[in-house]
């Protein structure tokens, strides 16, 4: 038995990738024991979104007071606009207990926590299988407006080119063949 706390998992990749959908369908039918982290947003929460579930909707005041008091494990501003960042809470105290936490952050999120956590982190890359089937399921989404599409897909593109600083790159063609590959890549890692 060892005292190192249950693995620290990171799921990155551009926005429409399908990241959150992924994880969701691996934890909903694996028996590893992992849990993802519901991350802090100020961004208004989307149809059929739920409070503490999807997302801790917060006020920009209260994420202001959660960096300050140093509650955010890490944190960003996410196109100028909105806060974005994963609270401690979500991720000390079950990985204590053993059970290990998946984030599902953007890329800039995912550097931080190479910095902050060099040595105490799986990281993985989702990508799309092109830009056009990126750009396809962005605008398949219905509710994002044509300048956040546009701002989107260019930041994927310097996105995609990060894709290498990760652990492991998992190309999301096939919904249940990435939740396969995300499940063996955490397996392995959790077996080490």
């Amino acid at each position: 038995m060892t005292d190192s706390p249950a693995p620290l998992i990171v799921v990155s990749g551009p926005s429409g990738v399908g990241k959150t959908t992924v994880v969701d369908r691996l934890l909903a039918g694996t028996n590893l024991p992992l849990r993802r982290a519901v991350t802090a947003t100020t961004r208004e929460p989307r149809e059929g979104e739920t409070d503490g579930v999807d997302y801790h909707f917060w006020g920009e005041g209260e994420f202001r007071t959660a960096i300050d008091s140093g509650h955010m494990l890490e944190w960003a501003v996410v196109f100028g606009r909105d806060f974005y960042g994963p609270p401690r809470s979500e991720v000390d105290p079950p990985r204590a207990r053993g059970v290990g936490v998946v984030l599902v952050i953007d890329v800039q999120g995912a550097q931080r926590v190479r910095e902050l956590l060099p040595n105490d982190h799986l990281s993985a890359f989702i990508e799309p299988p092109s830009l056009e089937e990126l750009e396809a399921r962005l605008r398949g989404r219905k509710d994002t407006p044509e300048e956040r599409v546009r701002r989107r897909l260019a930041a994927a593109r310097d996105e995609l080119a990060q894709a290498d600083r990760f652990h492991h790159r998992i190309v999301n063609r096939d919904l249940a063949d990435a939740v396969r590959e995300l499940e063996h890549v955490i397996r392995n890692y959790s077996n080490r």
